[in-house]
């Protein structure tokens, strides 16, 4: 007999039998796909790893910026032009970078979210990690700290400063890694290809890096874009005074170190970091990084904190600062209306 007293033919039975086969394939599916979504979500990445990991990708893709540039292969063309009307330069270093240092990451952990700021066709790479931690991350990273693997959004730039790679400006270029958690900045790589200099943070256990003994900002020297240092000229000075040094810098990442006790002489000494126009997240994630290591800050020109999930744009422009009250740096800049200078 058919549920309810329902006399059924043999086909009858036959397709109510397939009926609830088919039901149960679905929910035996359903709880299939539930149970794998669960143990995607709770894969967990070591930020010591990532930490080793970062350095070895900037330094990977540092490795190719330099021996592009010593051939004097850039295969130099336009991506376009920027904000501020200059052409945005791409070269073969840029790219061989980007393969080095992407697949690094994709090849090791394929579930993170990684966003680089270049992207070509070559969709395999063979570049693995090595699995080594250097010496001086053992040192002062002793121990280990799991993040949920949906939780972390990896920044790449392989190339900073690439106008600059273009006129052998080399001291301006550095080779970028970011790693934020929930959005916050919390590893930071900054590396040098043609010094072989490497600074690195990982906020709440070390860094590599130290602030300088003293800074100003009665009268500070502010780094800012080379690329409109005119324009900026007008709106810090109405903000610090017509006595205020201005230092045209190439490069996110040499302006962060700028700020830091140097490596090296190449560097001007600043004692804050400006920029007015939008930038993209590569370009402020492993500075941001490494100055909040450092106590210091990096924000919009109003003050807010950014944000590294989501869109890679920021548009609040950038003020950075360590050991100093940063404050009453926003507070100067944000009641100045930088659209008229």
């Amino acid at each position: 007999m058919a549920p309810m007293g329902i006399r059924l033919s043999p086909l009858g039975v036959a397709v109510f039998c397939l009926l609830g086969l088919g039901v149960i394939y679905h929910l035996y599916a359903g709880v299939i796909s539930s149970r794998i979504n669960a143990f995607r979500q709770k894969k967990n990445v070591d930020l010591r790893d990532l930490l080793a990991l970062s350095i070895e990708a900037a330094v990977e893709g540092g490795r190719e910026v330099k021996r592009i540039r010593e051939d004097n292969a850039l295969e130099e063309r336009s991506k376009g032009k920027t904000k501020e009307g200059v052409s945005e330069k791409l070269t073969l270093g840029d790219l061989n970078s980007h393969r080095k240092m992407f697949y690094l990451f994709k090849n090791t952990y394929p579930f993170l979210q990684v966003n680089s700021e270049e992207h070509d066709e070559v969709k395999e790479n063979p570049a693995v990690w090595s699995r080594e931690i250097p010496p001086d991350v053992q040192q002062k990273i002793k121990g280990s700290r799991e993040v949920a693997a949906d939780r972390i959004t990896v920044w790449i730039d392989p190339l900073d400063a690439t106008q600059e790679y273009t006129e052998n400006l080399k001291k301006y270029v550095t080779t970028m890694v970011c790693v934020a958690v929930d959005g916050e900045p919390v590893i930071g790589v900054i590396h040098k290809p043609f010094t072989g200099y490497t600074a690195w943070a990982l906020v709440g256990d070390g860094a590599n890096v130290l602030p300088r003994s003293e800074y100003s900002i009665s009268a500070p020297k502010v780094i800012v874009s080379r690329s409109h240092a005119g324009k900026v000229k007008g709106f810090i000075e109405e903000a610090f005074g017509n006595s205020t040094v201005i230092i045209p810098a190439g490069g996110a990442g040499y302006k962060v170190l700028a700020l830091l006790d140097p490596p090296d002489e190449e560097y001007e000494e600043a004692d804050i970091y400006v920029h007015i126009t939008f930038i993209k997240k590569w370009d402020i994630c492993a500075g941001n990084a490494i100055l909040k290591a450092l106590g210091g800050h990096m924000t919009t020109l109003k003050g807010v904190e950014i944000d590294y999930s989501g869109s890679e744009r920021n548009d609040g422009g950038l003020l950075a600062s360590v050991k100093v009250d940063h404050k009453t740096l926003v507070e100067r800049l944000s009641s100045i209306d930088k659209e008229k200078h």
